[in-house]
């Protein structure tokens, strides 16, 4: 999912309706929109030179791999046992204490080994990181650039988490897949890696 340097998300020109956001090439529009009709980001480029870690994720794979519940790292399955599904997020705060019930994730879930290599190679995650054990991940909409409907005022929101229901989300370029994780169990808890 990560993005490498030989890749980019450059806007496309767009166009803003009563219907919603399109972007202005029809055949650019047909091909960027799921089943469910949200637009999504466009990739170019070719994944070459060095993974960009630090990057935001790559749309089309980390939406790939959230569809199909895929390891987030080797787009392998994700690990699996009785306790649920595993995930290995960033930490939310610095407390033991953090409730990861109804937390809402774009990051996918993993399998046992790249649970274990990722926080070495992701900067978030060496800041800190859980691992948890998941019964639950309901699909429940979608993060990316929320554009005004025509006549209101202000800027596109670059970043908003819109749900799966009208009226927001045909305003929306979507650039990450998003769940909300529940029956969760805390399997492992770490401190900042330095």
């Amino acid at each position: 999912m990560t993005p490498w340097t030989g890749e980019s998300t450059s806007p496309a020109p767009v166009t803003v309706t009563a219907a919603g956001v399109a972007y202005a090439d029809p055949i650019q529009d047909a091909l960027a929109r799921d089943l469910d009709g949200v637009l999504w980001t466009e990739c170019g480029g070719t994944a070459t030179g060095r993974p960009e870690y630090a990057a935001e994720l790559h749309p089309e794979r980390q939406r790939a791999a959230m569809d199909g519940l895929r390891c987030a790292c080797c787009k392998g399955l994700a690990a699996r046992d009785e306790r649920g599904m595993l995930w290995v997020l960033p930490l939310l705060d610095d407390s033991v204490e953090a409730s990861w019930e109804g937390v809402r994730s774009a990051i996918p879930p993993m399998c046992e080994t790249c649970a274990e290599q990722a926080p070495s190679l992701c900067p978030r995650l060496r800041d800190g990181h859980v691992q948890l054990r998941v019964k639950e991940a309901e699909p429940i909409g979608v993060r990316g650039t929320l554009h005004p409907r025509p006549g209101e005022q202000g800027a596109p929101d670059p970043d908003a988490l819109v749900l799966y229901n009208p009226p927001d989300l045909p305003f929306v370029i979507a650039r990450q897949a998003v769940r909300e994780l529940r029956r969760t169990t805390v399997v492992v808890f770490a401190a900042a890696i330095h």
